[in-house]
């Protein structure tokens, strides 16, 4: 008897946010869970410039801009002996001329292929013509979820019949509830909740809906819509929040901001479901017809709800019969009146609940996969000389492709002294002057970009750095200034300790790394001048600092036992703080966390390491590990401790403001605890806190330009910081190069036994 072995799936996949990956993560599961017992995998679409942690079923990743992805995609696919390939198909996620570079990875597959189209056109371009009728010639089926999308395949692109068929969007399997036990548990107990839920986009209608608020409320003073999801992040990317922004500003207009509730966030299934189960209404007040599908309309149906909506073609079909009701677009009369209606009349409300649910249960995930399975299995074997395909393990997941450091606008904030501290939006802010902590950090830039594979900086800039460093020594208080005005005057005649040991640090890295030796020579210098003013300070920080700094001038100047001897001094105070402050539930060095965080871990890891010394490895790994769970946020991604009064253990921890330096510190610890165990852990929490800048955080908005390599000074509650000083440029690139040289990193643990034994 034939039977399917392996499934391939190509789309979109979580935790990226859009309908496609939820989509695609949704069938793939249901059809690994069924009782047919098929191995399955994903090839996840990756959109530019970002980096998503996976699942483990993403076996393969394709840059949506990278030709050779797709090709290469083809044939480790072909290698693998998959039976089927599934492909989700929606204008915007490929690349190319209208999408086209999928193309060039399906026409070399050696499976069938059937393909999900989750738009059809009815009046499409040129372009989008010649690629969908190449994906139906590619295909063996093609896929629709409403019978609109059979009749538009038929008349405007000439598919076959036999061709098409019509699977309705999945849902998950809820037993049907009344609402008042989620309203209880999410804070609306007593309130007629209305919600609309998804990626916010003008498309959907919402300014419709507010303005129908007023009219609602007349018949039901207790009402509250609730808009739950996140802006697009194409919207974002291209316009920042001015959308959500103008949404709040209308309610605020219309007096209903008791009423309307926004929860701005991407939220996980359970929470999602939650949140659907608690509302009496649910809307989709869309403003054009040509909606093939609404996975958002299909799970509240699913759920037993009663929908008002507008007809777009697949609330069209699913809502008929009085499955629901239908308003005319744009009418913000008819959806007050008829929500108003539904909110007041329980006789009719409940009955339309109830035809809602029983309607849709030939609609949950594990008939959806059945009916997948069944197509599968029919192209798969309609030639009887193929022969199943066997197991196999051979895809694996191909790295995400990194950016490349952009200088162009790290270069435009530097002058004649050094690096500025400060920019209004992208232009460099001369009345803030200069600073030692950013020109200390823009010199341990130039020694990373000295790492194989990297772009050196003009020798002329890092002498630049260099220069300023050294005029920043003042050797008559032992101490570095930091502050400088525009005008080359020092503000203080000495910094803080903490600008003194991140000064060290980029010293003893230039000792150890620079590409000039003359100015290795200077660095290792300078670096035994300064380096006793530390042991006479209090700040665990600058005693972190310092350590990063003399892991590189031990390795430059072994001989030196001054510096040695200061180097175990300042491990054993972060070790024995680290004792001495935490408890169960706090694992680190300090009653509070505030800035730099991950580095008071990496000075131990990397010192422990250097100097064979388990203990400060533990006490290194143990902190890094409590703080990400600290760092990570409900939706798994990174999520740096806020500037806004930071934290300590009694309080919660401060969400904002977030800051480009918590990121990178946290890569580079990363690093260094990856250095020491080689478990694939530390790569993926990098790669989170990597992602944090490429848009994957609290806000879903994208901190760095990465056509000019610009970095935004940080999130606040509800926006991006448009300034781009000094600190974040260096920080960003910085943690880019880090995160690059991790990735490219391969081999093995210490062979220090007690290393291994300490990191097993």
């Amino acid at each position: 008897m034939n039977q399917l072995k392996n499934i391939a799936f190509i789309g979109n996949s979580l935790p990226r946010r859009c309908g496609i990956a939820t989509f695609t993560t949704d069938l793939q599961q249901a059809v690994s869970k069924s009782p047919a017992h098929v191995a399955t995998a994903i090839v996840a679409m990756t959109d530019h410039g970002q980096i998503y942690d996976y699942p483990p079923e993403v076996r393969l990743t394709i840059a949506d801009n990278n030709r050779h992805d797709y090709i290469h995609a083809a044939d480790v696919l072909n290698a693998g002996n998959f039976d089927v390939a599934c492909l989700q198909h929606e204008f915007g996620i490929f690349g190319g001329e209208d999408g086209d570079y999928i193309i060039a990875l399906l026409s070399r597959l050696k499976m069938p292929i059937i393909t999900t189209l989750h738009t059809v056109l009815a009046e499409p371009s040129l372009g989008q013509r010649r690629v969908l009728n190449e994906l139906v010639d590619l295909s063996a089926k093609v896929v629709v979820m409403a019978e609109k999308g059979r009749t538009l395949l038929s008349e405007v692109y000439h598919v076959p019949a036999g061709k098409i068929e019509v699977v309705p969007h999945g849902i998950p399997d809820m037993p049907f509830s009344e609402p008042a036990v989620a309203k209880a548990d999410l804070g609306f107990d007593g309130r007629s909740v209305i919600l609309t839920f998804g990626l916010l986009s003008p498309n959907k209608g919402i300014e419709v809906m507010i303005d129908a608020m007023p009219l609602i409320l007349e018949n039901r003073p207790d009402a509250v819509y609730v808009i739950l999801g996140a802006t697009h992040p194409n919207l974002v990317r291209d316009q920042g929040e001015a959308y959500r922004e103008s949404l709040v500003t209308r309610v605020n207009d219309l007096g209903v901001e008791d009423s309307v509730v926004f929860l701005d966030r991407f939220v996980d299934k359970a929470t999602l479901l939650n949140l659907i189960s608690m509302c009496d209404v649910y809307a989709t007040p869309y403003l054009n017809e040509a909606q093939m599908t609404s996975g958002t309309l299909a799970y509240s149906f699913g759920l037993g709800k009663a929908v008002v909506s507008t007809p777009y073609w697949h609330a069209q079909e699913l809502l008929a019969d009085g499955r629901g009701v239908l308003v005319p677009f744009g009418d913000a009369t008819a959806i007050g009146r008829e929500i108003a209606s539904l909110l007041t009349d329980d006789t009719r409300r409940d009955p339309m609940r109830r035809r809602a649910y029983q309607n849709s249960r030939p609609m949950t995930w594990q008939k959806t996969a059945e009916r997948y399975l069944a197509l599968f299995l029919q192209v798969a074997f309609q030639n009887p000389a193929r022969q199943p395909a066997a197991p196999t393990n051979v895809v694996m997941r191909k790295a995400p492709t990194l950016p490349e450091p952009k200088l162009g606008y790290f270069m435009s904030m530097c002058d004649d002294t050094g690096l500025f501290q400060h920019a209004v939006y992208s232009v460099p802010d001369r009345a803030h002057g200069y600073c030692v902590d950013d020109n200390a950090r823009a010199l341990l830039l130039s020694v990373a970009l000295n790492e194989p594979g990297e772009r050196l900086l003009p020798d002329a800039l890092t002498a630049r750095f260099a220069s300023f460093v050294q005029h920043a020594w003042n050797p008559d208080e032992k101490h570095f200034r930091n502050f400088m005005g525009f005008d080359r005057r020092w503000l203080e005649d000495k910094g803080s300790q903490d600008s003194h040991g991140r000064t060290l640090w980029a010293l003893g890295e230039c000792a150890r790394g620079d590409a000039s030796p003359s100015r290795r020579t200077w660095a290792a210098a300078l670096f035994a001048q300064a380096l006793p003013t530390v042991e006479g300070f209090g700040s665990p920080r600058a005693w972190a600092f310092a350590l990063l700094g003399l892991d590189g001038y031990c390795a430059a100047s072994p001989q030196d036992m001054l510096a040695q001897q200061i180097r175990s001094t300042l491990a054993d105070r972060l070790v024995d703080i680290f004792h001495r402050v935490g408890k169960i539930g706090w694992s680190w060095f300090e009653e509070s966390l505030s800035y730099d965080n991950a580095r008071l871990s990496q000075a131990l890891i990397a010192t422990g390491l250097s100097a064979e010394r388990p203990d400060y490895v533990a006490a290194g790994l143990k902190s890094l590990r409590w703080l990400m769970t600290i760092q990570t946020n409900p939706e798994g991604l990174f999520r740096p401790i806020g500037t806004d009064g930071f934290t300590d253990r009694t309080g919660e921890v401060k969400v904002f403001d977030q800051q480009p330096l918590e990121a990178t510190a946290t890569i580079a610890a990363c690093h260094a605890a990856w250095r020491v165990s080689h478990d694939i852990t530390w790569k993926k929490e990098a790669a989170k806190a990597f992602a944090w800048f490429l848009g994957s955080n609290d806000l879903s908005l994208p901190v760095v330009d990465l056509e000019k390599g610009s970095c935004r000074d940080g999130l606040h509650p509800t926006r991006l910081n448009e300034n781009r000083g000094g600190e974040s440029v260096v920080c960003y690139l910085l943690g880019l190069v880090e995160f690059r040289k991790l990735s490219r990193a391969s081999g093995h643990p210490s062979t220090l036994a007690p290393l291994r034994a300490l990191t097993a």
